[in-house]
C-alpha cells in the first residue's frame, strides 16, 4: 500500500514538473499568435512597432518569447539584446554552423510564415545554446521572427 501511495505521489510530481517547464517557457502556438500580433502591429504603425518590441514592457516579450526584426540592408532593427541591434542578422552563425541569420533572411516571404531550426541561447544568464525554432515572416521591408525553445 505505502508502494503504491509512493508511485501515485511519484507520478503527480512528475506531471507537476511537466506542467511547471511548460508554463516557464513558450510554446511553438505561443510563438506563432505573437508573430501574428507582431505583424498586425507592423502594418498598422512600423515605428511604434519597432519601439514597442524593443521595449521590455512593450507587450512583445513572454517569458523566453520575443520579437526581433531586420531592416531592408539585414540589420537588426528589433531584438532584446541591445548589442545586436544594428548588426547583421547574416553575421549569426550557430555553435554548428549553421548560418542562421542567412536562412531567416532567404526564407522570410510577405504574407508567408516559413520556420528556421538552429540553435541558440535562452535569454538570461544561460548563454548555452539550445535547440529553437523560429517563425520568420517579411513586412514590407522588415524580416521578423518569434522563436520558441525546444
Amino acid at each position: 500500500m505505502i508502494r503504491k501511495a509512493l508511485m501515485t505521489f511519484t507520478a503527480v510530481a512528475m506531471l507537476g514538473a511537466v506542467a511547471f517547464a511548460q508554463a516557464q517557457f513558450g510554446t511553438a502556438a505561443e510563438a506563432k499568435a505573437l508573430l501574428d500580433k507582431a505583424v498586425a502591429a507592423l502594418k498598422a504603425d512600423k515605428a511604434k512597432a519597432l519601439t514597442d518590441f524593443n521595449n521590455a514592457s512593450g507587450g512583445y516579450r513572454d517569458r523566453d518569447l520575443y520579437v526581433f526584426c531586420a531592416g531592408a540592408d539585414g540589420k537588426f532593427t528589433a531584438h532584446p539584446n541591445a548589442q545586436l541591434m544594428g548588426t547583421p542578422i547574416s553575421a549569426l552563425v550557430d555553435k554548428t554552423g549553421k548560418k542562421l541569420g542567412e536562412e531567416i533572411m532567404a526564407a522570410a516571404a510577405e504574407g508567408k510564415v516559413a520556420e528556421v531550426s538552429y540553435m541558440f541561447p535562452r535569454p538570461g544568464a544561460d548563454t548555452t545554446p539550445v535547440a529553437k525554432v523560429s517563425f520568420v515572416t517579411k513586412v514590407a521591408d522588415q524580416v521578423c521572427g518569434v522563436g520558441y525553445y525546444k
